[in-house]
């Protein structure tokens, strides 16, 4: 299944390689994309330690819990709903939280928006983002079941992550989330900062008010603008700076700023 799995995402990217091409589309930059590439490689050889990871927290809380759920079409629904309500707020914390948005600025210092963006994922937050499911745990959810849905949310997000899907009309700021409305998310345009939180579905920013939908041009990045591309910078100087006290996050923005 996994190769499975790793095919489509293979054929999505060339698909969008060879739809930018045709069309003219400037959603590449070569250097950006060998960054990604990189922070992708590191993610890959951290693979099973951090799945290995997910479930030695998440499998050790479970001897904790308080009363155990039972498996079912419904509890399996119910299961992946909590999924996605714990994502939101992960999500959501990485952005309004100094020290989580250091780990969360490297997805987030892209300036192009292509499914190669999708992988750059800081190395040091993938083993931070199970934690967050550890009260669903205690509360009788499957560990196992949480993970799987987690990574069904996971790669259905990588195809958000592109300009080669419109808007898809009804189905915007409905149920699930779209290209659209995660291009949003991407922008440092002021309107758009901070929205759209959502994983597989955007359901929750509709209830907590944080769902903006595409109205104009999206600009990619961060608000302060080209970072870097070398995947060793990305993942660990914003963290080096929190440390050193050198980082300091706006309130409501997707923005760093060095303290003189």
């Amino acid at each position: 299944m996994e190769k499975v799995f790793a095919g489509l995402v293979i054929i999505a990217l060339l698909i969008e390689i060879i739809w930018s091409q045709v069309r003219k589309k400037k959603v590449f930059n070569t250097r950006e994309s060998m960054a990604n590439l990189g922070i992708f490689i590191g993610n890959t050889l951290l693979k099973p330690i951090s799945i290995s990871w997910k479930y030695f927290v998440l499998g050790w809380v479970e001897s904790f819990q308080f009363f155990s759920i039972p498996t079912n079409l419904y509890t399996i629904v119910l299961t992946f709903l909590v999924t996605e309500f714990g994502f939101y707020w992960y999500h959501r914390w990485s952005h309004e939280i100094p020290l989580l948005w250091t780990f969360h600025h490297t997805h987030h210092s892209g300036m192009k928006m292509n499914l190669s963006t999708a992988v750059r994922l800081n190395w040091i937050g993938t083993f931070l983002s199970p934690l967050i499911y550890i009260p669903f745990v205690l509360l009788g959810f499957s560990a196992d079941l949480i993970i799987v849905c987690l990574l069904v949310s996971l790669f259905f997000q990588y195809f958000l992550h592109t300009e080669a899907v419109g808007k898809l009309k009804f189905l915007e700021g409905l149920f699930l989330n779209t290209p659209s409305a995660h291009r949003v998310h991407h922008a440092s345009n002021e309107k758009y900062i901070d929205k759209n939180y959502g994983g597989m579905l955007i359901i929750f920013d509709r209830i907590f008010g944080t769902y903006e939908p595409e109205t104009e041009k999206v600009r990619y990045g961060v608000t302060t603008g080209f970072y870097s591309n070398n995947p060793l910078k990305l993942n660990f100087q914003p963290v080096f700076d929190f440390i050193q006290g050198k980082w300091k996050r706006e309130k409501q923005r997707i923005s760093e700023t060095k303290i003189n």
